[in-house]
């Protein structure tokens, strides 16, 4: 056999143990890893969907807000394309498993067989062409040996073209046997090279139409979801609108407070500024009872009119009455109908809904209170708007009204101190 035969022959059975020993282990690994690269897209698939789903939830809070209810919509419309996108994922994913996994696993314990099969025929037949050949090749050199100082030497003439034509009929054959089984050799190779790369060319194919079907559908609602975006000071045009103009779901603002009215405005620092006014100048009043409510100690500074007629005992009598009358009043009170947060005005005050206020300042200031809560004694200001007034319980005495004749309270009619009592 010629040397270039033998190079073939040896590239031949390289090639064959190339496939068993390199290719068919590195495809034991590549489904191993195949595996493991399933599982972490099914986790990232399935961590997206958590992440997503969490999206939509608070696109649907959002939703319920009148400023942010367009950002609660482009919310849940990403929410919605992602999760389909996901979906998309994961049925290429499937599909990867199916035709690359699932082909490589089953054909790399095929192809184990039959690679080991192959080459053992093409040595066997390789190694039988071979042996004909040398036996050829030894009978030649005996005839020839034979035919050597022999009388009779054209008699093996015949023989040796006889062997000579079978020789090189049985080089050739094995030539074209070592070239064919070479070619066969390499084509299987290929073929296995050829499978692998064409399961990975149509994977690749499904992740590029994934990639622009996910570019169409993002690229299609990115605009419009950057613009609802693009001015996060924009407010509806409803909250510079009446109250009649207010969508169905707001809450109406609360309507005016009936006291509106009941305690006119009259002083001049209450009208410029939230601070609680000075109390008022002291003036003579008919009955400090009008005063209670701007001042406390007004029945102290006040003068009461004696009845120089009546005896010390009548007047003791009418002083503790009308001491008691005083002890009587009460502040105003309300309570709250709505709660109010101050914030970080200290002039404000804070109320929980069903608080009870006292108020400290009966006058109201463009819809504005001054009072006490009764719960934690804060004062400040607070929107009439939001009390209503405190009913009263029918036992506890409301404030007194003077007697129109001697400028007591009506208390003094225990005392018979005035022509009003003495005609009763």
């Amino acid at each position: 056999m010629s040397r270039k035969a033998e190079d073939i022959n040896r590239l031949t059975e390289n090639t064959y143990k190339t496939v068993m020993e390199q290719f068919n282990p590195g495809l034991r690994n590549l489904v191993n890893l195949g595996k493991n690269y399933e599982k972490a897209v099914s986790a990232m698939v399935a961590a997206s969907k958590i992440y997503f789903d969490a999206i939509s939830k608070l696109g649907d809070l959002s939703s319920q807000s009148p400023v942010s209810r367009e950002l609660g919509q482009v919310l849940v419309e990403i929410s919605e394309v992602h999760k389909k996108l996901n979906l998309e994922m994961e049925d290429n994913f499937r599909k990867f498993h199916k035709e690359i996994i699932n082909e490589l696993e089953k054909k790399t314990d095929q192809d184990v067989k039959y690679m080991n099969a192959t080459l053992k025929k093409y040595q066997t037949e390789h190694r039988t062409k071979l042996d004909s050949l040398e036996k050829s090749q030894a009978e030649l050199k005996k005839l020839r040996r034979k035919s050597q100082g022999t009388k009779n030497a054209y008699k093996y003439e015949n023989k040796e073209m006889e062997f000579l034509a079978t020789i090189s009929t049985r080089e050739n054959d094995i030539q074209r046997f070592i070239n064919e089984g070479c070619k066969e050799a390499l084509l299987e190779e290929k073929r296995r090279f050829c499978f692998l790369a064409d399961k990975h060319c149509n994977f690749s194919q499904d992740l590029s139409n994934y990639h622009e079907k996910a570019n169409g559908l993002l690229r299609a609602k990115i605009v419009t979801w950057q613009e609802k975006c693009l001015d996060a000071t924009k407010v509806p045009d409803f909250l510079n609108e009446d109250e009649s103009s207010f969508p169905s779901y707001l809450p109406k603002t609360p309507q005016p407070s009936p006291m509106i009215g009941r305690y006119p405005v009259h002083d001049a620092a209450i009208q410029n500024s939230l601070k609680i006014p000075p109390a008022p100048p002291g003036r003579i009043q008919k009955s400090p009872l009008p005063d209670m409510f701007n001042n406390p100690n007004a029945h102290r500074m006040a003068p009461i009119e004696r009845n120089t007629d009546s005896t010390e005992d009548g007047s003791l009598s009418r002083s503790i009455s009308v001491a008691t009358g005083l002890n009587m009043v009460q502040r105003p009170k309300v309570k709250s109908i709505f709660p109010h947060t101050a914030g970080n005005n200290k002039t404000m005050l804070s109320f929980a809904e069903g608080d009870i206020l006292t108020l400290l300042i009966p006058e109201e200031k463009d819809g504005w209170l001054y009072g006490e809560n009764d719960s934690n004694k804060m004062r400040g200001w607070f929107p009439t708007s939001y009390t209503r007034p405190l009913q009263q319980d029918p036992d506890v005495s409301p404030a007194l009204s003077s007697c129109t004749e001697c400028q007591h309270p009506e208390s003094c009619r225990e005392v018979k101190c005035c022509p009003a009592t003495s005609r009763l």
